[in-house]
């Protein structure tokens, strides 16, 4: 099981308002220490990093042989957009 850096950005989306309030795997992370919004992206202080599960390990995973452990961050943002609280979830992480 090999894990990899897939960034320390996240796009915010399209005419998102603050409050901003980001998770990564559920926690919530706050400005300043964890991350930090520059014009229509977060940075995040730490990379985030996603598992890389070959072939052979989704079919041991499938036979329920054994499960998967690495890290996998999931970054979810809840913004304003037009006066409502908008919801990304699993939002896509770049370099």
């Amino acid at each position: 099981m090999a894990e990899r850096e897939a960034g320390r950005h996240v796009k915010l989306p399209a005419g998102a308002e603050r409050p901003i309030t980001v998770f990564v795997n559920g926690v919530e992370k706050a400005e300043g220490s964890d991350y930090s919004v520059h014009g229509s992206e977060i940075e995040f202080t730490e990379p985030l990093m996603k598992e890389e599960v070959s072939r052979a390990r989704w079919l041991i995973m499938l036979l329920g042989l054994f499960g998967s452990y690495g890290r996998n961050d999931v970054v979810d943002l809840h913004y304003r957009r037009n006066g409502e609280t908008k919801v990304v979830s699993d939002a896509e992480i770049v370099a």
